[in-house]
């Protein structure tokens, strides 16, 4: 007779082992105010943080943070929000929403283990950013890798919509400046020849750019070598417009006759430059260029960096405006932006009971993640600074 190797408590019908529900946690969100030159934005309306305290999570601001957004301590407070004016009491939460990516003075003020969720801004970052993250064994995330379920990215084209829409606003501000300006309204009066435009671009920022000057009654003229993002551009905007791969001899022949020109190039390191000196010389006296590109290095030969408090330059007869992060001039609109498509990914967090099981359910925010731990996840930053890095695929299951 065989002796069976199971008893015969193991033999009977055993009950299913179901999964354990996921606990909710309780966030505590920490908002600094923000440091960097120019920044007037910040992460969560005070709207956003109700919705947050009223689900039982805690939200910790530094008094003043949201006041260049016209956003008061006592709307935070009502809404409520901890209003503190300790700095190190702010970072020294657990979660740290921030618009700017955090100095490594302010990455000292925190605790190890905090998650950091800013923008990163790659190429002004440096290699001790990093190295100051890890040491803390930081979790950090990035708003311009946060992933949509299309496959976009949602705070880039945000941010984009706006840059777009504000450099034909700014465009149309510049073109009546007395000292300078050509004393033109930007649209299309009857019985007067309307305003040309060209836009370099055919992206989220150049689709939005074409939008508002076509609803002010401008003519338009959009160029870009990618004849998908043409063809795109054409059927979002539900007509026709005139539309050409980047040749030189059609792009100077539309500079030489257009009152505005925008730059919304993008490219994977620096933005190309597309339009040389001589085609601004080019260029009518007193025609005016916005940059939205200057960011990454500017599409425009001539363009230089300048500041929101002196925003503009002449160069070649021509006005410049080129300065870097448009959507902080815009500061509250860029907040409400910023706080719609971060406050969803906070709800998720809490309701999946933390950062961890967060990222295992959701391949957008996992996406984000470029630091987990202290340890670099994202390819990308560790070859630009040459830092070791692991495939967060291989961490997280």
């Amino acid at each position: 007779m065989s002796i069976s190797p199971f008893t015969k408590e193991q033999l009977l019908p055993q009950e299913e082992k179901l999964e354990i529900a996921r606990h909710k946690s309780q966030l505590f969100i920490g908002i600094p105010k923000e440091t960097s030159y120019q920044e007037r934005r910040i992460c969560l309306t005070p709207d956003a943080v109700n919705s947050l305290t009223y689900q039982g999570h805690r939200v910790m601001i530094e008094s003043g943070a949201g006041v260049s957004s016209s956003y008061t301590d006592k709307e935070y407070s009502e809404a409520g929000a901890e209003i503190t004016q300790d700095t190190k009491k702010v970072f020294g939460c657990p979660m740290i929403l921030k618009v700017e990516p955090p100095t490594v003075a302010e990455i000292e003020m925190m605790n190890p283990k905090t998650i950091v969720i800013s923008a990163i801004q790659l190429k002004t970052r440096k290699k001790t950013y990093f190295e100051a993250l890890s040491r803390k064994k930081i979790t950090a995330l990035a708003f311009e890798y946060l992933k949509d379920t299309d496959g976009s990215y949602p705070a880039v084209k945000s941010l984009s919509e706006i840059a777009g829409t504000a450099s034909i606003l700014i465009a149309a501000e510049l073109m009546i400046t007395n000292d300078f300006g050509k004393g033109l309204l930007f649209g299309n009066i009857t019985g007067v020849a309307p305003t040309e435009v060209v836009i370099l671009g055919a992206g989220t920022a150049g689709e939005f750019a074409a939008r508002t000057a076509i609803g002010l009654g401008a003519s338009v003229k959009v160029f870009d070598n990618s004849i998908t993002k043409l063809r795109r551009l054409q059927n979002n905007l539900n007509q026709r417009i005139f539309t050409s791969t980047i040749q030189q001899k059609s792009l100077l022949k539309a500079l030489r006759r257009c009152d505005v020109a925008i730059g919304a190039m993008r490219g994977q390191e620096r933005c190309p430059v597309v339009v040389t000196e001589t085609m601004v010389e080019h260029m009518k006296k007193g025609a005016v260029i916005v940059d939205i590109s200057i960011d990454t290095g500017g599409c425009f030969e001539t363009s230089e960096v300048t500041t929101h408090e002196k925003p503009t330059f002449i160069k070649n007869n021509v006005l410049h405006y080129c300065v870097p992060n448009i959507p902080s001039r815009y500061s509250k609109t860029a907040s409400l932006s910023i706080s719609n498509i971060i406050t969803p990914y906070l709800l998720q967090i809490a309701e999946d009971g933390g950062i961890e099981s967060a990222i295992r359910c959701n391949a957008g925010l996992k996406n984000g993640i470029y630091l987990y731990h202290g340890i670099l996840t994202n390819k990308a930053i560790g070859d630009w600074f040459d830092l070791p890095d692991n495939d967060i695929n291989l961490i997280v299951f």
